[in-house]
């Protein structure tokens, strides 16, 4: 078996809020891998005394312990189970309820001797590739499927100049845009307070004989293909079998080096926090 993992923050002033790990258990048999991306609230107050990276360390952390100890879980019930807890854990103190309250996205996935299992939530990806080196994606597009009026918004914020009232003033209207479709019907789930929103996550279940390895990757990691278009999963998977994830990420890096002001690839963070996992079980 062979694991590899890279995280990287997009500014090394501030804590990355990635999540990931792998764990195997001591009987030798099957594993699991766990990668959350934290979102990052705007300026100003979200209803919570802890910071994002407090966040996605509990929430990783209890959704690595059940699904890699509770087999007889599905995935969608430990994550659901994570979230009681993690949101147990801060209830007393903080407003769960706020629409800014610390949340994921959350790729997992699980492997035995027959099975492959996996989970995606939101904006992460986890590639699984094939014997003949053909890649599935699993992905969960609600994201990208937002609704035209508000789509036009974030292109309007993109094509105003970075540091500009103008920009600033755009982009907070298109934030509240957005944040009304979090976690709605007609929008988009992430892992924050709610356990019911396991329930939206996309998952399957593919026969252990029909994946090579398993790469899951943070949407920080992910720009390659979809914002820089440097190549398609297929072509990612591959780069980071051969060279490993730290590879994908410096290459992310070269990216957003070369387009600093994002003008020639609109983004909404110029860099960002970047995770890969790999996994050949």
């Amino acid at each position: 078996m062979r694991i590899e993992l890279a995280t990287e923050p997009g500014d090394p002033q501030r804590p990355n809020e990635d999540y990931a790990s792998v764990a195997l258990p001591a009987g030798g048999q099957g594993g699991v891998l766990v990668l959350l991306d934290g979102v990052t609230p705007p300026e100003g107050d979200y209803g919570c005394r802890h910071s994002v990276p407090w966040f996605t360390a509990r929430l990783g952390g209890a959704m690595l312990e059940l699904s890699g100890s509770h087999r007889d879980m599905t995935l969608t019930e430990a994550l659901a189970e994570a979230i009681s807890r993690t949101a147990d854990a801060h209830r007393a103190s903080c407003d769960l309820s706020h629409v800014r309250t610390p949340q994921a996205t959350v790729v997992a996935a699980r492997w035995s001797d027959r099975t492959v299992e996996h989970l995606v939530l939101s904006d992460s990806v986890l590639l699984l590739e094939h014997p003949d080196g053909s890649v599935h994606p699993a992905l969960d597009p609600r994201l990208d499927e937002l609704p035209p009026a508000v789509r036009a918004r974030r292109d309007a914020v993109r094509a105003l100049p970075r540091g500009s009232a103008e920009r600033a003033a755009a982009g907070r209207e298109y934030g509240r845009a957005v944040e009304a479709l979090r976690n709605a019907e007609g929008g988009f789930f992430t892992a924050a307070a709610d356990p019911a929103v396991a329930g939206r996550a996309v998952t399957g279940s593919t026969p252990r004989s029909e994946v090579r390895s398993l790469t899951a990757l943070s949407d920080g990691a992910g720009r390659w293909v979809e914002v820089f278009r440097e190549g398609s999963w297929d072509r990612c998977a591959a780069l980071v079998a051969r060279e490993g994830p730290q590879a994908l990420i410096d290459r992310v890096r070269a990216a957003e080096a070369a387009d600093p002001e994002a003008r020639s690839y609109p983004r909404g963070k110029a860099r960002d926090d970047a995770s890969v996992i790999f996994v050949a079980p």
